[in-house]
C-alpha cells in the first residue's frame, strides 16, 4: 500500500543496518516472521498455515511502506518475509535489502495474472511476487454531501471543512494536489511542487483526520462526509452504509501493488517460499480476498471469488481506469522536496 523516506536518512539507516548486520546471522527456526500492512490478512489464514506446516507464524504489522523499510534495514535478519509496494520493492533492490525469491523453490506461480508480472520494479521476478493491487479513490457519503463530487478539486470546496479523512501517505495525498493541477503524482519539477504545496495548504481546513489504517470507520460512523481511501475500504464502507457512492476522478487514480519479498539474512527464508505458495492457492488467496475486496492479481482465485465481487468496479476497474492511472515511481533526490513539503502540511 504506501510511502517514503529522505535520501539521507535512508543512506543513515542503510549504514546502520550493514553494522548492526555484522553481530551474526539468526540462527534458522520452525518459525516464519511476518511483516505486513495491519488489516491485510486474515487470521484464518495463518492459523490454516500453521497447522498444515507446523511452522509458527510471528505475525507484526506497519502503516506505512517507510516504517517497514526502517525497521528491516535497522534490524536484519529480524523478518523473513514482508509485504512491500512496487516502488519500495525498486528501492530495497537498489539498497540490496533482498535476497531473491527463488521462483524454482515457489509453487503457484503459473496462478498469478500475466499483468501483475515482471513489472518495471522488479522485471523477471527476482525479488518479489504479487500479493494485493488497488487504488486510491473517492468514497462519497451522499446523504451528508448536496452537491457533486466528480473530480480531486472538488475536494477543495469551503462546504467540506472539517469533513475529509485522507490516507496518512505523502505520496498519495501530494497527489491530490498535482492531479489538481493537472501533472503527474511522480512531479519532480520544483515549481510544480511548491504550487502543489500551496494547494495542500488551502485543502488542509478540510480535512479532519489522516487514516490509512481503517478510514472506512469514519465513514461507517457518518463522523467525515468524503474519504480519500484505499480502495477495498471504500468498497467495505460501502457495504456497511449504501449511502456510500465510490467516485474514480477522471484525472486518473493513484494506482499500487504489494508484493511479498523476503529480507536480506531472512533467517527462516524456505519457511518464507512455503508461506508464498500457500497463499498462491486459489482457495487461500480467495479467503484473503473475501476479507479484504482488494484487487487479487492470482487469476486461479478469481475464478472462485462470486461474480459480484467481480464485477464490482470499484475492486476490479474497467481497462480505461488503469490506462488513465499512474503508479508510483521513485522520485530519487527530489524525495527531500517531498519530505518537506509533507512535514510542513502536516505541521500546519
Amino acid at each position: 500500500m504506501r510511502m517514503r523516506k529522505t535520501a539521507a536518512l535512508a543512506a543513515f539507516l542503510l549504514a546502520m543496518g550493514l553494522a548492526l548486520g555484522g553481530c551474526g546471522k539468526k540462527e534458522a527456526s520452525n518459525e516464519l516472521n511476518l511483516f505486513n500492512w495491519s488489516e491485510y490478512l486474515p487470521q484464518e489464514l495463518i492459523e490454516k498455515f500453521e497447522e498444515e506446516t507446523g511452522v509458527r507464524v510471528n505475525y507484526n504489522t506497519y502503516s506505512s511502506n517507510e516504517e517497514m523499510l526502517a525497521k528491516i534495514m535497522t534490524a536484519p535478519g529480524m523478518y523473513d518475509i514482508a509485504v512491500s509496494t512496487d516502488y519500495m520493492v525498486d528501492i530495497m533492490i537498489q539498497q540490496k535489502l533482498l535476497e531473491e525469491i527463488g521462483l524454482e523453490g515457489i509453487e503457484g506461480v503459473e496462478n498469478l495474472g500475466a499483468n501483475y508480472l515482471d513489472l518495471a520494479f522488479d522485471p523477471g521476478n527476482r525479488y518479489s511476487l504479487p500479493y494485493m493491487a488497488g487504488t486510491a479513490l473517492l468514497a462519497v457519503n451522499t446523504s451528508k454531501v448536496d452537491f457533486d463530487i466528480e473530480e480531486y478539486a472538488d475536494l477543495w470546496n469551503p462546504a467540506l471543512e472539517n469533513s475529509i479523512v485522507v490516507l496518512d501517505d505523502q505520496r498519495a495525498v501530494m497527489g491530490l494536489a498535482l492531479k489538481k493541477l493537472g501533472k503527474s503524482i511522480n512531479e519532480t519539477d520544483p515549481g510544480v511542487l511548491e504550487a502543489a504545496a500551496r494547494e495542500l495548504a488551502a485543502l488542509k481546513p478540510n480535512i479532519k483526520a489522516f487514516d490509512s489504517d481503517s478510514p472506512k470507520s469514519l465513514l461507517i460512523s457518518g463522523e467525515v462526509s468524503v474519504g480519500y481511501v484505499w480502495n477495498a475500504e471504500a468498497v467495505m464502507a460501502q457495504k456497511e452504509n449504501p449511502d456510500i457512492k465510490i467516485v474514480m476522478p477522471e484525472e486518473g487514480l493513484y494506482l499500487w501493488q504489494d508484493n511479498f519479498v523476503i529480507p536480506k539474512g531472512a533467517p527462516n527464508a524456505e519457511n518464507a517460499r512455503k508461506f508464498i505458495s500457500f497463499m498462491l492457492r486459489p482457495e487461500n488467496s480467495k479467503i484473503c480476498s473475501d476479507s479484504f475486496p482488494y484487487t487479487n492479481p492470482n487469476a486461479a482465485a478469481l475464478e472462485l471469488i462470486d461474480e459480484e465481487t467481480r464485477n464490482n468496479p470499484g475492486i476490479y476497474p474497467d481497462d480505461s481506469v488503469y490506462a488513465q492511472g499512474e503508479f508510483l515511481v521513485d522520485v530519487g533526490e527530489t524525495t527531500v522536496v517531498y519530505d518537506k513539503i509533507w512535514t510542513d502540511f502536516k505541521q500546519q
